[in-house]
């Protein structure tokens, strides 16, 4: 099922990209592995997934340990500044930071290891109440403290769309954060590199590649649905 599932995906990625005249080198696609068991991770991992992406600070903590050293390990869900020091070190980016607090805690902790650690500023680009991230008219100003802060790399931003069974009417989300995106970028600002674009999800990554997205967060289109009672 899993390598039925990844062909499709990536010759979704690989239409999208046609459509929009990009290379598929441009676009990571993260298998979002949260709640499913290692031996589903095992199976994208021989299929060539190499970048996997956990909501949760300790199941990310369990899979890293289990699985092989090559993984590239995301952390893309809400990150609680008193779990911050158990992963530095062991995430390839950390996507969600949404405020200069948690900012500082990443710092001080990635100064400890005297490592730099990649991080997303996180939109909530939506402007929904139920999710996390900061409003798109505050991002500036939120890049700009963080910016400051030593042993953190501003890679870009993340964001997650409104949830939707049309994908099209994400599309006007996607456009404004690139907008938002290259906006910040052609201010040139010290250790803001804008990037990446971490946008799109299971139901919409076509159209968020489409609109520019860098990074594709893709669970249930691989690893089918999610059973929430774990």
């Amino acid at each position: 099922m899993i390598q039925e599932n990844l062909a499709f995906v990536k010759n979704k990625i690989h239409d999208a990209c046609q459509e929009s005249k990009r290379k598929e080198t441009e676009i990571t696609l993260i298998a979002v592995s949260k709640t499913k068991p290692l031996s589903m991770l095992e199976a994208a991992y021989q299929c060539g997934c190499r970048d996997f992406g956990e909501n949760k600070v300790q199941e990310l903590l369990e899979k890293e340990e289990a699985l092989p050293k090559d993984i590239r390990w995301h952390m893309i869900g809400h990150l609680q500044r008193n779990k911050v020091k158990y992963i530095i070190g062991k995430t390839t980016m950390i996507h969600s930071v949404d405020s200069v607090r948690l900012a500082q805690e990443i710092s001080k902790e990635a100064g400890k290891k005297a490592i730099t650690v990649s991080i997303l500023i996180e939109v909530n680009i939506g402007s929904e109440e139920s999710k996390y991230g900061v409003p798109p008219e505050q991002a500036e100003e939120l890049v700009r403290e963080i910016s400051q802060l030593p042993y953190l790399k501003i890679e870009g931003f993340m964001a997650v769309a409104p949830y939707t069974e049309d994908a099209e009417s994400n599309r006007q989300y996607f456009e404004r954060l690139r907008d938002l995106s290259v906006d910040i970028k052609s201010k040139n600002i010290d250790n803001v590199y804008m990037n990446v674009l971490s946008m799109g999800m299971s139901g919409d990554y076509a159209v968020a590649i489409q609109e520019g997205a860098t990074m594709v967060r893709v669970g249930t289109g691989i690893f089918g649905e999610r059973d929430y009672q774990i």
